[in-house]
């Protein structure tokens, strides 16, 4: 790997990984860090190009990131983990989860998308312009460039088919807000896609872990923790 991810943890007992947003950093799970750590160890990385983790030279992909993410766990020797995705976040353990399936135990995914149609109009609308726009500057200057490669990955980025999610064998979580920014039909459409999952939609929007962090923790723990299992 040609890059370190930087990443904070916190807590001891079996690994549970956190993936953050796009544009955003582990900080993003500031609620639940204390709480998850009570029962795990609980670690939040920030994904390549993000935070204090380098952009390095390797293509800005949701495929390479979770790439990244294999090699962030085998050089601290976790051969399995709890695996929790929001947003970008969810579609990079989607990717994962897909690819290496032998790591996940349990995965949780939150405001997820099988493609950049998962997204509702009116939020996708404003990112396709802002990615128009930075790709034009981007000749001109560096920050545009950033910005485009950011909103790529909003605009290019996932592309699964949903019959691929038959392939998941793991138990998962699929989680979304009431008012989310995921157009809840394509939500519901994961869950039903996968074989062993259950679907929890919680008051509030696409930042439902940090805006209702109550029902959150509460429903993805009680997912984590089933029949008093902490993963060991």
């Amino acid at each position: 790997m040609e890059i370190e991810l930087h990443a904070v943890t916190a807590g001891d007992g079996f690994p549970l990984v956190l993936l953050h947003g796009n544009g955003e950093d582990g900080s993003y799970f500031k609620r639940q860090m204390e709480p998850f750590a009570a029962r795990f160890q609980v670690l939040a990385p920030d994904t390549r190009g993000h935070g204090r983790s380098p952009r390095g030279s390797a293509p800005f992909t949701l495929a390479q990131f979770a790439g990244d993410l294999k090699e962030f766990l085998d050089r601290r020797g976790i051969r399995q983990c709890h695996l929790l995705g929001f947003s970008d976040g969810g579609n990079i353990a989607l990717l994962f989860a897909l690819k290496y399936p032998q790591y996940v135990k349990r995965l949780v995914l939150n405001g997820a998308n099988l493609s950049p149609w998962g997204v509702k109009l009116s939020t996708q609308a404003p990112i396709v312009l802002g990615w128009l726009l930075c790709g034009l500057c981007a000749p001109l200057s560096r920050q545009a460039r950033r910005n485009w490669e950011m909103l790529n990955l909003m605009v290019s980025q996932p592309h699964i088919r949903p019959g691929e999610l038959k392939r998941l064998t793991m138990p998962v979580l699929v989680v979304a807000g009431e008012r989310d920014m995921i157009r809840q039909r394509h939500t519901q459409a994961i869950a039903a896609a996968i074989p062993h999952s259950q679907l929890a939609i919680l008051p509030g929007d696409h930042f439902v872990a940090r805006r209702n962090w109550q029902d959150f923790n509460r429903v993805v723990l009680d997912f984590l923790t089933i029949e008093g299992e902490a993963g060991l």
